[in-house]
């Protein structure tokens, strides 16, 4: 498997990125939305880059690309999260367009990541 630390990760660090951003403003909310919302997106975004450092830490190329793959659940329940955070106007139209990018990059790179997991050369 990959020599690299889960930490040296650029699609961990992504994550890393999201979830402080999400935390940030999630703290700025009023108890109700902390307690409902709030709990539920932080849960959500820290489990993508949680499950990107855990297939990093299980031995195989399958295990990893199957905690890849729940990251990228993680990843689009986020999405959701964030979905009902605006329309909840609870973030505002700066705050989803700065979170919105990061999404948008985090998603592929994950898929990139899943992609590059385990590749050999065959011969044919």
């Amino acid at each position: 498997m990959a020599t690299k630390g889960f930490e040296e990760l650029r699609v961990y660090l992504l994550s890393e990125e999201l979830a402080d951003e999400i935390w940030k403003i999630a703290l700025t909310w009023p108890i109700m939305a902390r307690d409902t919302i709030g709990k539920q997106i932080v849960r959500s975004v820290d489990s993508v880059g949680a499950n990107i450092a855990e297939g990093c830490g299980r031995g195989s190329y399958q295990d990893n690309r199957r905690f890849i793959r729940i990251a990228r659940g993680s990843l689009n329940e986020t999405r959701h999260w964030l979905r009902r955070a605006f329309t909840r106007s609870l973030l505002t139209k700066e705050q989803i367009t700065r979170l919105k990018t990061l999404v948008d990059n985090l998603a592929p790179q994950l898929n990139a990541y899943l992609t590059s997991i385990g590749k050999t050369t065959l011969s044919a």
